[in-house]
């Protein structure tokens, strides 16, 4: 069976393709008031340096899956960044983490795919940095996954090295594709389709102006609970539920996993961002989320405040850090970026057939619109 595969090389190669992504509506399109001042692009990109690749695998009816990477200082350069990880709920893989938990350093890009392609995944961006990033002899790359098997024949391992090294090597500033994209291709939120989604936040302070950006791979959740801006949106949207599940691939008890990936420019030390990386959980819920037991919620955060830190070289290094009780604003940027982005990933899905006949509805936009309206929450 032959796998036909998009990344963001479809920049150039299916340009009106990219004009239709670039049209859909986003949360705050649609009326959503979201709290904070978003970065131009309100997105992990507008943190400067930070580049987003995406190759998205969907092939007859059953391969919908694919693999996401966030490159904290582009592809050309060894992204030795300060960075701390944070888990609500383990039920869920992100490897590496106890090395930036030793030594408080991401190396490398994060990636991001389904539960049974991690393996594939880390061995792939070993492969892509050890050809590609001078001097570098070793890696622990960061790998993180949420379960697609409901609409991806998951345990067919449709995703390959080469996947790998096209969303690495396409990874781009810019606007970021979300939705049915990359790692979040059969995924699912809230019962409703979900995959990726991302926000940014522009904070000014007496030290500088700092922007937070957060990327998601939202795939957990039971109708019921879904929260949008305050508005019970799930009690109002009780129907378009999925179809053709089977019993053993999605329970009644909202299991499901997510990942959130934060990013910022400013001077903050490990300690920092691991303490950053917790309130990614606090805009989880705001949407709704109680982090039930079968579900994956792990999230780290970097800043490429210090660039390329080589710490594992003897020397004195003189670094920058903001005082903890200048940490407030940055809390509250990722709390309300967290809590847009798990949003913006359910907007920018559509309706998708998979595996067994499984359908996953989208959102529908004019009844997010009315719930919010009924509840006084949509935005003028």
């Amino acid at each position: 069976m032959t796998i036909h595969f998009l990344t963001v090389a479809f920049l150039t190669l299916c340009p009106g393709r990219v004009e239709a992504q670039s049209e859909k509506p986003r949360a705050r399109d649609l009326g959503v008031p979201f709290e904070g001042t978003p970065g131009p692009l309100n997105a992990i990109t507008d943190v400067p340096g930070v580049e987003v690749g995406h190759t998205t695998l969907i092939s007859g009816d059953s391969v919908r899956t694919g693999v996401t990477v966030v490159l904290p200082e582009g592809k050309r350069a060894k992204n030795q960044v300060f960075a701390g990880w944070f888990t609500l709920n383990a039920d869920g893989e992100m490897t590496g983490t106890t090395w930036i938990e030793e030594s408080g350093i991401l190396e490398g890009p994060v990636a991001i795919t389904n539960t049974h392609s991690v393996g594939t995944v880390h061995q792939a961006v070993i492969e892509w940095s050890v050809k590609n990033v001078q001097g570098l002899s070793w890696s622990l790359p960061v790998v993180a996954e949420t379960w697609d098997g409901g609409l991806n024949d998951i345990n067919g391992f449709h995703v390959k090295p080469e996947h790998v090294f096209a969303a690495i090597e396409n990874a781009a500033g810019g606007p970021v594709p979300e939705g049915n994209v990359g790692g979040g291709t059969g995924m699912r939120v809230y019962e409703f389709k979900g995959g990726i989604g991302t926000s940014s936040r522009v904070l000014e302070t007496p030290y500088g102006r700092f922007t937070v950006g957060v990327l998601v791979q939202a795939n957990y959740g039971l109708r019921p609970q879904l929260r949008v801006a305050g508005a019970p949106v799930g009690l109002e949207i009780p129907e378009l539920m999925p179809e053709g599940r089977d019993a053993d691939d999605d329970d009644d008890d909202g299991d499901g996993s997510i990942i959130i990936v934060v990013a910022t420019d400013a001077p903050v030390l490990p300690h920092q961002l691991k303490r950053i990386a917790k309130r990614a959980s606090l805009g989880l819920g705001r949407n709704g989320s109680i982090a039930s037991n079968g579900s994956g919620d792990i999230f780290i955060a970097f800043s490429t405040f210090h660039k390329n830190i080589g710490t594992e070289q003897s020397g004195l290094y003189d670094l920058k850090m903001l005082g903890n009780s200048d940490l407030n604003p940055i809390f509250r940027a990722t709390v309300e970026a967290s809590e847009e982005a798990v949003v913006n990933a359910m907007v920018a899905a559509e309706t998708m057939t998979g595996r067994n006949g499984t359908k996953v509805y989208a959102i529908p936009h004019d009844r997010l619109r009315e719930a919010l309206r009924k509840f006084n929450r949509l935005r003028p």
